[in-house]
Order: C-alpha cells, then structure tokens, then sequence
C-alpha cells in the first residue's frame, strides 16, 4: 500500500533536452543533470520518508533495459527481467555504462529498444542518482526490477 508519493519532472526526455546535449554528454552537463535530480529527490523526500524503506523496486521501460544491460542479455528477455533482484552496485555499473556510451554504442545493444537510444543515458543517470540516494538515506542494497508498470498498479487498485 502507498503511503505518501509524490511525482517530481525528472524524465528521461526532459533531462536529456534540458542538459544531455553532447554525444557522449560532457562531465558538466552530467553535473547539472544531477543536481536537478538531485533537488527533485530532496522534494519527494519531503514527503516520503525514505528511512522505511526497506526495498526499493523499479519499474517501466527505463529500469527494466537497464537491468537488461546488468544482466548483459544480448535480447530483452522479459522473463530475466521481471523480479529480478540485482546488488544496488551492479545496477549504478549498469546505469554508469549506458550514461556515458555513445549514441552509435547504445544502437547496437541488441536488448536496447530504437526509440530509447536517445533518452536512455538520462534515464540511466535519473535511476543512478535514486538509487544512491537510497543507500545513503535508507541502507538499501538490492534492487528489484518488475516489468509491470504504475498503470497496472492503478487497474489492480480500481479491481
């Protein structure tokens, strides 16, 4: 059950359009990426007491290729990908990874879906940047990645 949420503009496109400009992006664009994300992580915090918190799972498409590429699946394979638990460290060597390639080096990820080439290094640097929070303010070590999204959620809630 949700106890507090809120949601913060930290997308992947949004980050990728108001910072990630380079072909791979510059330290300093990955700076100023990362104190937006930053900022919006203090506002949820806020809300959401990040000490009870004792699994943090990810989900939709920016997560789950990520954990395609932890997992170094040369296909997406939903069936790897769901509940799969990883350590928080592979998951920021994922993120890390995908953040710093290149457009071309993205491209030819066999699980890497088209339309994601161009955003997936923001996404990457959003999940990198949450889950170190979490381990800092709420100890986690694992994370779990499901291929169900919010709107599932959402349709259960309404059954």
């Amino acid at each position: 059950m949700v106890e507090h949420a809120l949601s913060v503009d930290v997308g992947c496109v949004r980050m990728t359009e108001r910072h990630l400009r380079a072909d791979p992006p510059t330290s300093s664009q990955i700076a100023s990426a990362t104190a937006d994300i930053e900022t919006a992580i203090d506002q949820a915090a806020e809300v959401v007491d990040f000490q009870g918190i004792s699994t943090l799972v990810g989900v939709a498409g920016t997560v789950t290729t990520i954990t395609a590429h932890a997992l170094h699946l040369t296909t997406y394979d939903a069936g790897k990908i769901h509940l799969s638990q990883l350590p928080a460290a592979q998951i920021i060597d994922a993120c890390t990874s995908l953040l710093v390639m290149t457009r071309a080096e993205r491209a030819s990820l066999g699980f890497l879906h088209k339309g994601r080439v161009d955003v997936i290094g923001a996404g990457a640097l959003v999940w990198r940047t949450i889950v170190q929070r979490l381990q800092r303010d709420a100890g986690i070590s694992m994370v779990v990645t499901s291929e169900h999204d919010i709107l599932d959620g959402i349709a259960l809630s309404i059954a």
